[in-house]
């Protein structure tokens, strides 16, 4: 409509014999940058982007996982302990929950899925760093996996529980290593599973140390 007016203003000046007035034509309308992001897309993305040290993470977490279900496997065969029992099913349900997340996660995201090796030979899987062949944090030797085999009652329950406890100090110690990487853990994902495993596995440290005291200096109070 404005643009109607000015058009009959500038003819009907004309006609007149009169210059047509100085009049702007109206503003064209504004358009938003092509590089305008919505500051809440931006968030989503970030937080479900991922970094190399992320599948890095995913990938060792399930073979680290793998050896801790070895270990927990043997408890019925090895010790009559009820409460060793309890904490076995317990780590058995938990890390097979989370070695199906983060699988899931790697296939997602196009990454290559590890099975977990829970045969005895896999228990001790090597994982690459730095051009050489070393064990992740915490995990037990195969010497360690043959002492622990071969063990029964009490002496099952001391080693299982000490063992144990290394394998999820190096299970936090990988956590850390992960949070401590610059842009890793941004994903929701996989900061939640990382989070999970250091609180799951600082809480059942805790529980197997006391367990521990209690089996080498008898229940407190007795």
């Amino acid at each position: 409509m404005a643009t109607g007016l000015w058009a009959v203003a500038a003819l009907a000046a004309a006609c007149a014999g009169n210059p047509p007035p100085a009049v702007s034509p109206p503003p064209s309308p504004t358009v938003a940058p092509s590089n305008a992001r919505d500051p809440a897309a931006v968030a989503d993305s970030i937080r479900n982007s991922f970094t190399a040290a992320d599948v890095e993470f995913m990938e060792g977490m399930i073979h680290h996982h793998a050896q801790a279900l070895v270990m927990a496997g043997m408890i019925p065969t090895h010790t009559s302990n009820g409460p060793l029992q309890v904490l076995g099913g317990r780590i058995i349900v938990g890390q097979n929950d989370e070695i199906a997340i983060m699988q899931n996660w790697l296939r997602d995201n196009g990454q290559a899925v590890p099975e977990p090796d829970t045969t005895a030979v896999g228990a001790h899987a090597m994982h690459g760093g730095h051009g050489e062949q070393e064990l992740m944090p915490g995990m037990l030797t195969a010497d360690q996996m043959a002492q622990l085999d071969a063990a029964r009652g009490p002496e099952f329950d001391r080693l299982f529980l000490t063992f144990m406890i290394q394998h999820h100090r190096g299970a936090i110690t990988m956590v850390d290593q992960l949070f401590d990487t610059f842009g890793a853990a941004q994903n929701d994902l996989v900061f939640k599973i990382a989070s999970d495993i250091g609180a799951d596995q600082t809480s059942e440290i805790d529980r197997m140390q006391s367990m521990l005291r209690d089996l080498v200096f008898g229940p407190a109070g007795s």
